[in-house]
């Protein structure tokens, strides 16, 4: 329990720096702070489920694709992986939105960065 509520705070805290640095990434519809973080922490859970359960089926899939590139496309799969978590945040009414997919590759670059940051200082017990 503990393992799953840390990695989505560092879901939260990486989306909340993409959201931060791209003009491309939005999670504001005008409510109130205590709104957005709730809504920061939905669309955290959301891209939780949506790394564990459609990205290993992606990853399997395209795994010629990871082999010819040398893994370089682990962004694409990460930037679609972002761009599903927008589309399914829009399906539960849920103020998230990614523009488009190359604003959606380098957020998923930020957010990988940031997540392996905030896992290395968080503590990592199961």
């Amino acid at each position: 329990m503990t393992n799953f509520v840390v990695k989505t705070v560092a879901n939260a805290a990486a989306l909340a720096v993409a959201i931060w640095l791209l003009a491309g990434i939005t999670l504001d519809d005008g409510s109130s702070m205590g709104r957005r973080t709730l809504t920061l922490i939905l669309v955290a859970l959301i891209f939780g489920v949506v790394n564990v359960i459609v990205k290993p089926v992606v990853k399997l899939l395209s795994l010629p694709l990871f082999i010819v590139t040398l893994g370089l496309f682990t962004l694409v799969v990460n930037a679609l992986m972002l761009m599903l978590t927008s589309w399914l945040a829009k399906q539960f009414d849920l103020s998230f939105h990614v523009d488009n997919f190359w604003t959606a590759v380098v957020g998923a670059l930020i957010i990988s960065i940031v997540s392996w940051a905030v896992n290395m200082v968080l503590p990592d017990k199961n």
